[in-house]
């Protein structure tokens, strides 16, 4: 099922990027080639009615007379549906046209929706993160809980990049303070190679902000969601890697509560995957602060004892992450085919449906 769901999603934005389309909009760089090839089909067909037209006068002349009709016999007005193929099939041609003659837009400003989230990794790089993870199937560098939690990031962005998704992705890295690595973009593969960068053991050496404040890193991912203007917007995640070893209740004079009610007033779910292995719930005594505190910004908290539970943690923040975004899309040139030639099948395919599915539209005008 998920190939199939997959091309609905596709044939879904197609029509409705189509449907947005002003046809003063489009240029057509291969209009004369369009043209000509419809010359040539319209040429063929005709030739070929022709060849029709002279074999039946040949076969009229051994023809066998057979009684005629009788008037009282009249003819159904259904009789016409059975030219239904055909008639789909010459609807097809007009959109096959178009499409061949390559239409595109100029400079465009548009409003689009697609499916996916504008989701913002955030990853704890304190020194805390430096105990031991034994993994198989994450294969990070080495077997340490940080980067394990970056083997999960990598691991998450690779299943929205599998999936249906146009993402807006950013990556923040926090310590005792904040940093964004990436701010939001739909370029997966510099997020892969921020990931990986950070990933890197001598990187990491070189991180010498190692205390944990977890707090410091939800704020600065509330902020860049203001920053770009995206706060009260449908869409917004925030994925959240740590061992949870952080006890601070306040951020510059902010309580956890007020921090976190801002990230639920601004509709920016976190989801805390805190890895801490063979510490099941409990055994990390902050889990009994972060659960609530997470749960409150109507996201979840994930107690991730061993890889299996990371696994289906990420599994299922990607399977609650399937939402919708607006964005605003500028482009310099843009092909605009895909409609009109989308359609043309669409339209032959069912011509060819009737005509081989079912005997009664197997004639010819």
């Amino acid at each position: 099922m998920g190939p199939l769901n997959d091309l609905l999603i596709v044939v879904r934005r197609t029509f409705a990027e189509w449907l947005g389309l002003r046809w003063t909009d489009l240029s057509f760089t291969e209009a004369g080639s369009a043209f000509l090839v419809l010359i040539v089909l319209l040429a063929s067909s005709l030739l070929m009615l022709l060849a029709r037209g002279a074999r039946f006068q040949h076969a009229r002349r051994a023809a066998i007379g057979v009684p005629a009709i009788l008037s009282v016999m009249r003819r159904t007005p259904l009789s016409a549906a059975r030219h239904a193929a055909f008639l789909l099939f010459l609807l097809g041609v007009p959109f096959f046209a178009v499409a061949l003659a390559d239409p595109h837009t100029a400079y465009t400003r548009e409003q689009r929706s697609y499916p996916g989230r504008r989701i913002a990794l955030v990853v704890d790089a304190s020194n805390s993160m430096i105990l031991p993870f034994q993994t198989k199937q994450l294969k990070p560098t080495t077997d340490r809980a940080f980067f394990t939690a970056v083997a999960s990031a990598e691991r998450f962005m690779k299943l929205r990049m599998n999936g249906p998704y146009r993402d807006l992705i950013a990556l923040i890295q926090f310590g005792t303070d904040a940093y964004v690595v990436t701010p939001f973009t739909t370029d997966y593969e510099n997020v892969l190679l921020s990931i990986r960068l950070i990933g890197d053991p001598v990187n990491w050496a070189r991180f010498d902000d190692g205390g944990t404040t977890i707090l410091q890193g939800i704020e600065e991912g509330t902020k860049l969601f203001e920053t770009f203007d995206f706060l009260n917007a449908s869409g917004n995640l925030m994925v959240l890697f740590s061992d949870g070893i952080d006890s601070q209740l306040s951020l510059k004079g902010k309580a956890i509560d007020q921090l976190v009610t801002t990230a639920r007033k601004s509709k920016i779910p976190v989801y805390m995957i805190r890895t801490a292995y063979n510490r099941k719930f409990g055994d990390v005594k902050e889990d009994a602060l972060w659960k609530p505190a997470i749960e409150r910004t109507g996201g979840r908290f994930y107690p991730a004892a061993d890889e299996g539970t990371i696994l289906r943690a990420v599994e299922d923040i990607d399977r609650l992450s399937a939402g919708r975004i607006d964005v605003r899309e500028y482009t310099a040139y843009r092909p605009r085919f895909s409609g009109y030639a989308l359609i043309a099948v669409a339209l032959w395919l069912s011509a060819g449906l009737l005509k081989l599915g079912f005997r009664y539209f197997r004639v010819f005008p």
